[in-house]
């Protein structure tokens, strides 16, 4: 498990959350969005979107520290899918700067969201993924998610069509 403090974000983490999230945007969709997409991608307005989370509290944000810098972070709350029960949370976006992947950082801030919203009193939890993310589904896979083989969506990315899928994990009673 990486070493790693988890706490809740703060205004001054943003500019380090827009930029893991653009950097690893980068490199976990190279090949699978279109490249000006990615190119395109702007820290300086994912900043100003993650400031503006952060100060309204929804979705909740945790960031994970290595020493003291931002190596990856975990947004999520209330299910967003329409006819979700109150007890169902979301995932909203977890992300991780690529050159701390497959160090524990992950399963760090899944694990600290997860008690979090359990004492919420959740006891469910879904989230989205594009689906040829194959890295990320392996991932959501051993921490206990499972695909929801009903869930594909298409819609457009960068001028293309792309598929995502749901993912559900049970995590009533998984409080240690």
């Amino acid at each position: 498990m990486a070493n790693v403090s988890i706490a809740a974000a703060s205004s001054t983490d943003c500019r380090a959350v827009a930029q893991i999230h653009v950097d690893a945007w980068r490199v976990a969709y190279d090949g699978i969005v279109p490249s000006d997409y990615l190119a395109a991608l702007s820290v300086d307005k994912r900043e100003i979107a993650w400031r503006t989370a952060v100060e309204r509290g929804t979705p909740r944000v945790l960031v994970a520290r290595k020493d003291e810098d931002v190596v990856g972070w975990i947004a999520y709350g209330r299910c967003r899918n329409d006819g979700s029960g109150p007890d169902v949370g979301e995932i909203w976006a977890i992300y991780v700067a690529p050159t701390a992947w497959s160090t524990g950082v992950g399963r760090a801030l899944w694990d600290a969201a997860r008690r979090d919203l359990l004492e919420q009193g959740y006891r469910s939890v879904t989230l989205w993924v594009i689906r040829d993310n194959a890295r990320a589904i392996r991932f959501y896979e051993r921490t206990g998610f499972a695909i929801d083989a009903d869930s594909a969506k298409e819609f457009e990315l960068g001028g293309a069509q792309t598929t995502e899928v749901r993912l559900v994990a049970s995590i009533a009673g998984t409080l240690a």
